[in-house]
């Protein structure tokens, strides 16, 4: 493993913002990994794992190590009456595995189509999309704690799930790095459409009977169609998470602006478009500099051309603001902040 030093990781973040690496190597295989206790305790403990840098906004240098995961292979593992289980190297491409199980018709992450990213992040984000979230097909990971040179095992309810949130954002951050994620998918899956640009989408492509593959091609249309080509404009994709509010507060919410977008949570609580919210304060399409809103997105911030992290969190810090002085509703990120 070659440690290269003061490493620009422009080319390596999706908002293409150039800091650089104290210290940075690149795990391809998994004998690589007897070096990695030895370059943690170099590092002083500070290892960051990147993969497709697709998450996170870097407003600074990075101090330590970061470590760029390129592991791929998919494995499948057995299967039951209803169900394959498939182990995934964490440096695979989050929408190669969904193309090789729509192509199988294996069912579960199709809604999860087009999400940027390596499959190694998949469960510290535990990414969702269209009604799915990875928690609904997940089974079990391996992750190696740089501390101990250890490999262990994380279970379902070891990784206590959350929207947007993992144990590997919390007390797990930076201690380990995912080297496979075991996910159980249907032989016989059912569509998931509650989302009704989604539903369109899909009748459109098959009216009689919609497959998994007409669901995966309607997400790929309607993201495409919304979100920004990182290639072409920086960004790391939906900056804010949809905010959850009680009944009690939406039905006031609800009352004082009709065309609130909802969905309800089923559990005492609605889900607010944060999208929405962010557009009815006028921040659609906003640019400041080099920083800005998309103009078809309002929950993606923009990087077109030279802007800095630090301007991006700014913006970003503004439009939290004037939500939350209009609808009395608090934003939270989605993506990481360094």
């Amino acid at each position: 493993m070659q440690v290269m030093r003061d490493f620009s990781l422009k080319q390596h973040n999706t908002f293409g913002l150039d800091v650089n690496a104290e210290l940075l190597t690149i795990l391809r295989h998994r004998d690589e990994l007897q070096r990695l206790p030895g370059l943690y305790a170099e590092s002083g403990g500070k290892v960051m794992v990147l993969g497709g840098g697709s998450n996170i906004l870097f407003t600074k240098n990075v101090e330590g190590l970061v470590l760029k995961v390129e592991t791929t292979g998919i494995t499948e593992i057995g299967e039951d009456d209803n169900s394959v289980f498939i182990r995934v190297e964490g440096g695979l491409e989050w929408n190669v595995l969904v193309d090789y199980c729509v192509s199988r018709n294996w069912g579960g992450i199709e809604n999860l189509a087009l999400i940027p990213g390596r499959v190694g992040a998949s469960p510290i984000q535990n990414i969702g999309a269209y009604g799915v979230e990875l928690k609904d097909v997940f089974y079990e990971l391996e992750a190696f704690e740089f501390s101990s040179g250890n490999t262990m095992t994380f279970t379902a309810d070891m990784c206590h799930f959350g929207y947007r949130d993992s144990y590997f954002k919390r007390e797990g951050k930076n201690r380990f790095l995912i080297l496979s994620v075991t996910l159980r998918l249907s032989k016989a899956p059912e569509i998931k459409l509650e989302y009704g640009a989604v539903k369109d989408e899909v009748f459109r492509l098959n009216p009689l009977m919609p497959t998994i593959i007409n669901v995966r091609d309607a997400i790929v249309s309607i993201r495409r169609s919304k979100l920004p080509d990182p290639a072409v404009v920086g960004n790391a994709g939906s900056f804010f998470k949809n905010p959850s509010v009680d009944d009690a507060f939406f039905l006031s919410l609800k009352t004082d602006f009709p065309g609130l977008i909802t969905y309800p949570t089923g559990q005492g609580s609605h889900k607010l478009a944060a999208g929405w919210l962010i557009e009815q304060c006028g921040w659609k399409g906003k640019r400041r500099g080099d920083a800005g809103v998309h103009d078809k997105q309002s929950l993606v911030l923009v990087n077109y051309g030279d802007a800095t992290g630090n301007q991006i969190l700014e913006l970003a810090a503004d439009i939290v603001h004037s939500v939350n002085q209009r609808f009395g509703v608090s934003l939270e990120t989605e993506v990481n902040i360094l």
